[in-house]
């Protein structure tokens, strides 16, 4: 049989305790573990099957010749004081399984901590996978890796073996060097005492215990160096690297191991990905070091899981701020990071929810000044105003006061506070970015961050591109041949990318004019339908419920329905084009797939807003000449507004999308990992925790994927478009936001501390492209809501009448309703677009020759009857200036306030300036001093150590960047 058990890398003169497998005589295919610690002994009966070093593997062949025991042993022990145990260990496994509990996070010695976990299923008929884990594994024990494999047996299916791995010492501190990764050498001198702040007890509600919020003391840091070990903080080798750093470091060497031989030419074969994409293993993950609704009972696990449940994952804990230094020690700086701009933006929309609720609190209170409602209301002003048909044929004349109700609720959203909050919310953006960079540079330097070469970290070559890439080049940096992509397949595979994204906007396009046309057809429908709806008696909602607003509320329901597809049918595509491109790096990976998702959801949740917003009730022509979406031969007629504006339909339809996307996101988040789980790990919960070890634990539970961060960056994104593009129209749109925010923080926390396994801790140092894609829209709703107040709602044309055209030359809106509507003839109404008789309400007779429609035209017998009249070039000047003057004084305070506020915090700055000053200093005084001590020993010997200076070559191989 094939060595399944440890492989480890043994020191002379220290024994290593190992696991090793038992085939039985009744089942061979059934395996146990054994622990033996022995010397190195060539024994007779015995065959050494495999060596490395200083180790040997011997079988061991019974009375029989049919018990094999495979054995790894160190050089330092008897093999024959241990045999006999053995032959007791062999004889059942139940007694080894129930001696010690599986539900830990060490090898089965409990000293060696496992760093990761591999598993794989051995198919009866994959020859080809058995050969690449052989080689992949024996290539991870040539780099210094220690390995030990869980038999199929010990697991739930009987079919899951799994490969636990250790980094030891040497292994950490070699690949420390070469990441440059940064330790403490001496503690932080320059933290000040925090003079108590006036009131502070008011937030101590809020805040968590301090051990919980800073697990450690602050200190200063350098990047490591094996060759002074001395000059750092170590007191514990086990202990000095935290369990996120070594996952990353193991993570960093699996993904560059290769998986062939080194006869073997093919040397782009290599990495644990490619090695999960053709399912040679399952899953690769690092391990929780707990279960999360209790501490482990293994006094050397640090249970920081079940500290991140109880104090940041229950929602209980919504009021309570983040322990952002302990997710960042268990997670990595990446989650660590996007915890921290989520809170930070949920932070700031405290404030904009507040003035946001204001402003919505005095529409509401000045109801009773709303004078152009009243007149619509009046039974002797809009009740005698008789308005042309909305559509042809099916609808009838109507009076103007039958859109009362209507008339009040625009009245919540479309007042004089909402140019102010407009304005408000434009510079909102501002400080909310501006103040976001200086907190993101504390963090930096915080998480020793700072100096942070992301560049250089992601401009490593990604395994797809070396892998597709057949000719090669000389990089003029390192002067090495690197694999290029031919100038040509380059070009095709962009145009072939750019055409597919074209296609995808296309049809999203489709499906949006698919809805608009959707809304021209059914109003005529539900105008018929509803004119003798028995829910027009019904004395709550009976005014309510108009065909305009079925129109539309179930044009919004459809038109978020097609987002959903669409969204799950274009996430695939993004990837699949993507990995089309082939990127070169990961970071022109993660920048490459950004756009295309952003862009696509630009246009996919925001489009049906956009059309509300700038199209709807602007190109509708006249009664005598209207106009027509596809032309009069589709008889389907461009929508009109309601005499109060289209601001509330916008409003409408900002809610039903934004909510809805909120509310089905949270639960699909929560829900379906969190179902899957459960369906998943049915039979294991059954069995007692000791046998329900902690890698089958976390086999159970979903990957968190590559992925995982991006889709809730994009959620966040997708949200800050909605309260910053189309805020004019919804006042309450950050309220809402806020709200889902203190949601969506705990449930992110919830779902990645219980339902997924855990990630690979990763480095990052800001959110990347996002906050370029936040700068651009912080820039683009200056000129939506511009736009919004200026040609969607009615604050122009009411000022302008006020002050221009008011008839006493009062400063009111008297008569603003009667000045708003044009008149027509109804003789001159074309026959294809006169109501049908029976459409007719009973009131209506041969009386009434003229009616009223929504804009600024001359009346019948005028010279120039029909064509607009001054007033509304007037008006429409007016809106242009006010968007230009609006646009430029946002802007200037944006840009004011942007270069009033650094971006780095002075003392950020001044304790930068001191840790880099320090590390010259105290790395000069330690060669200075270790040169001394070479110096003195010269008198008496010679030198045979190495200035610390120098490099220091690894005894085993080292992976090296590519």
């Amino acid at each position: 049989m094939r060595l399944s058990g440890e492989r480890s890398v043994g020191e002379a003169g220290r024994p290593v305790e190992s696991a090793i497998w038992v085939a039985g005589r009744d089942d061979p295919g059934a395996e146990r573990s054994v622990t033996i610690v022995g010397k190195q002994q060539q024994l007779p009966g015995t065959e050494t099957v495999w060596s490395h070093g200083s180790l040997n593997m011997h079988r061991i062949t019974g009375k029989s010749g049919e018990d094999n025991l495979i054995i790894e042993m160190s050089p330092t022990d008897s093999f024959n004081d241990d045999l006999n145990g053995c032959n007791q260990h062999a004889s059942g496994s139940a007694i080894d399984k129930q001696q010690q509990s599986k539900d830990s996070v060490f090898f089965r010695d409990g000293v060696r901590r496992i760093d990761f976990v591999l598993s794989y299923v051995d198919e009866k008929d994959g020859e080809r996978k058995q050969e690449r884990r052989r080689i992949y594994e024996d290539n991870l024990v040539n780099v210094g890796l220690e390995l030990e494999t869980e038999s199929k047996s010990e697991s739930e299916d009987g079919k899951t073996y799994f490969v636990k791995i250790h980094a030891p010492w040497e292994v950490l501190s070699t690949y420390a060097s070469v990441l440059n990764l940064k330790v403490p050498f001496k503690v932080d001198d320059t933290l000040d005492e925090k003079t108590e702040m006036p009131m502070s007890w008011l937030a101590t509600p809020f805040r968590l215990p301090k051990d919980i919020m800073h697990p450690e003391p602050d200190y200063f840091t350098a990047p490591f160096n094996k060759d002074k070990p001395d000059f750092f903080l170590i007191n514990d080798k086990d202990t000095f690297f935290p369990p996120s750093t070594r996952n990353r470091i193991v993570y960093y060497i699996l993904s560059r191991c290769s998986y062939t031989g080194e006869e073997c030419a093919d040397k782009d074969k290599k990495g644990i990905k490619r090695l999960l994409n053709n399912s040679t293993y399952t899953a690769a993950f690092p391990l929780h070091d707990s279960r999360y609704w209790t501490r482990s009972k293994d006094a050397n696990c640090e249970s920081e899981r079940y500290t991140l449940y109880k104090y940041w994952a229950k929602f209980l804990c919504f009021f309570k701020e983040q322990p952002l230094d302990l997710v960042r020690n268990y997670y990595g700086e990446k989650i660590g990071i996007y915890f921290a701009w989520l809170g930070f933006y949920t932070e700031m929309l405290l404030f904009a929810a507040v003035v946001g609720t204001i402003c919505f609190l005095y529409g509401f209170l000045t109801f009773d000044d709303n004078e152009w409602s009243k007149e619509i209301c009046n039974e002797k002003i809009g009740g005698n105003i008789v308005m042309c048909p909305l559509c042809d044929k099916k609808c009838s004349f109507w009076k103007l006061n039958t859109t009362c109700n209507s008339s009040w609720q625009s009245h919540l959203f479309d007042n004089v506070a909402t140019v102010f909050f407009a304005i408000f919310m434009g510079i909102w953006v501002t400080l909310f970015l501006e103040f976001w960079k200086r907190r993101q540079a504390r963090l930096e330097y915080e998480w020793d961050l700072f100096d942070f070469e992301e560049e250089q970290q992601q401009l490593q070559l990604r395994p797809e591109y070396e892998a597709k890439c057949t000719k090669h080049e000389k990089n003029p940096i390192t002067q090495e041949m690197e694999p290029r992509l031919p100038l040509t397949s380059k070009c095709v595979r962009t145009c072939l990318s750019g055409a597919t994204v074209l296609l995808w906007i296309s049809l999203i396009i489709a499906c949006i004019i698919g809805v608009i046309a959707y809304r021209l057809a059914v109003y005529a429908a539900f105008a018929s339908i509803m004119k003798q709806s028995p829910t027009n008696h019904l004395e709550v909602v009976g005014p309510y419920i108009t065909p305009q607003l079925a129109t539309s509320v179930t044009a919004s329901c459809i038109n978020f329905v097609i987002i959903m597809i669409l969204n799950l049918m274009y996430e695939k595509v993004a990837i699949w084009i993507t990995d089309m491109e082939i990127p070169k790096t990961h970071l022109e990976y993660e920048n490459k797939l950004t756009v295309k998702m952003f862009l696509f959801q630009f246009v996919n949740y925001y489009s049906s807003c956009f059309y509300v917003a700038f199209f709807k009730g602007k190109f509708v022509g006249y009664p005598g000449d209207y106009a027509y979406m596809f032309g009069k031969w589709s008889k389907l007629r461009n929508e009109e507004c309601d005499p109060g504006g289209c601001l509330i339909e916008l409003t409408t339809q900002l809610v039903i999308v934004m909510t809805g996307k909120q509310v089905w996101g949270n639960i699909q988040e929560a829900l379906v990992p969190w179902m899957m789980n459960w369906w998943g790990s049915r039979k294991a919960r059954n069995h007692p925790e000791s046998l329900y070890s902690r890698w089958e634990q976390d086999h159970d539970l979903q990957g968190f994927g590559q992925l995982g961060l991006f889709d809730e960056y994009l959620e966040m994104v997708i949200q800050f478009g909605f309260i910053t593009l189309f805020v004019a129209s919804f006042p309450l749109a950050p309220l809402l936001a806020l709200i889902n925010n203190i949601i969506e923080i705990r449930v992110d926390a919830w779902k990645l501390t219980t339902q997924f396994r855990r990630p690979v801790a990763a480095k990052a140092h800001s959110i990347g492209a996002w906050e370029e894609i936040l700068n651009g829209m912080a820039v683009l709703s200056v000129v939506t809501n511009a736009f919004i107040v200026a040609f969607t709602s009615d604050m122009i044309p009411r000022l302008v009448y006020m002050y221009a055209y008011q008839p006493d030359g009062e400063l009111n809106m008297k008569g603003y309703i009667n000045n708003s509507l044009s008149v027509f003839n109804i003789s001159e109404i074309p026959l294809e677009n006169r109501p049908e008789e029976e459409e007719n309400p009973s009131w209506f007779n041969s009386s009434i020759t003229t009616c009223r429609y929504r804009d600024y035209r001359y009346p019948p017998g005028h010279e120039k009857q029909y064509s607009h009249t001054m007033q509304f070039w007037h008006i429409l000047a007016a809106k242009l200036a006010f968007v230009i003057i609006m646009e430029h004084v946002v802007f200037l305070v944006k840009y004011f306030v942007a270069w009033l506020i650094p971006d780095v915090p002075s003392d950020v700055r001044a304790r930068i300036k001191r840790e880099r000053y320090l590390v010259q200093k105290e790395l000069h005084d330690y060669e200075v001093e270790k040169l001394k001590i070479q110096l003195s020993h010269q008198n008496h010997q010679e030198c045979t150590c190495t200035p610390g200076i120098y490099p220091y070559l690894s005894k085993h191989e080292v992976l090296p960047e590519f």
